[in-house]
């Protein structure tokens, strides 16, 4: 590994191990449901993984995924164009944690605990694990041109982000927040159609190169627009879990990656 994490981020700026700073990061996200930390990384940092990314790309795995925007199978009592059925489409290449440098500093970034006891905190997680199999827990998406994620909700809890590089137009992160509640099994149908016939005004983020973002999509329906021109949308993904020892899927691994191992 390369660097400290104070070679990585601005400790002056974000100061991870103080109390206040944590509590407010807490509070933010808990009632907004999106926590934007712009200039997160410093721009050496930005720059080395923007290069890694680029020289890697080559591998990337990329996909065309059509899906609901709940991520299930399709419900046959429901019509093809009702919300639980209507098809979005998605398209991204992505690279895996073992196509990623040993010496990245993202691998730092990632194993630093003053970093992940931030993120314990502000995500009211009690602890914070890799995932066990060798891809899964940093992934670097790549969206070129006319490629997008469409409308959907996330099966996890929070997601964690830093954007690399923005394309010259387009890849716009957009979300309605709380549209369904997943925990009382309230798919709110009614709403969920309203966003998709854009009848509802929606949220964008502003994610330049180096911000770190934290994201709630359980519940927030969002997408990302399509990317346009030549620079490659490139974001990276820190994926955590509550317990140990946990892989992703098999499927999963196939369907994101091409590969099991």
């Amino acid at each position: 590994m390369t660097g400290s994490l104070a070679d990585i981020v601005d400790l002056s700026l974000y100061p991870l191990q103080d109390i206040k700073f944590r509590a407010n990061s807490k509070r933010s996200l808990d009632k907004n449901g999106v926590l934007v930390m712009p200039d997160f990384l410093r721009a050496s940092a930005v720059e080395a993984i923007q290069r890694e990314g680029k020289e890697q790309q080559h591998l990337a795995y990329y996909t065309i995924t059509d899906h609901n925007i709940f991520l299930t199978p399709p419900d046959p009592t429901y019509a093809s164009d009702h919300p639980r059925n209507r098809l979005m489409s998605s398209s991204k290449g992505c690279i895996t944690d073992d196509q990623i440098p040993p010496t990245s500093i993202l691998n730092t970034l990632y194993d630093a605990e003053e970093f992940r006891e931030f993120l314990c905190t502000v995500l009211g997680e009690d602890q914070l694990h890799e995932y066990a199999d060798k891809m899964s827990s940093i992934n670097i998406h790549y969206a070129d041109e006319d490629q997008e994620l469409g409308w959907h909700f996330d099966n996890s809890s929070f997601a964690i982000t830093l954007m690399i590089q923005t394309p010259d137009e387009g890849g716009v992160f957009e979300y309605v927040k709380d549209v369904r509640d997943a925990d009382s099994d309230d798919m709110n149908y009614d709403d969920c159609g309203k966003v998709l016939a854009g009848e509802v005004a929606v949220q964008t983020l502003t994610m330049d190169a180096g911000a770190l973002v934290l994201f709630r999509g359980r519940n927030s329906m969002h997408r990302v627009t399509p990317a346009k021109g030549l620079r490659t949308r490139m974001l990276v993904v820190m994926a955590y879990n509550a317990e140990p020892g946990i892989s992703l899927s098999e499927s999963a691994r196939m369907t994101f990656y091409g590969r099991l191992s």
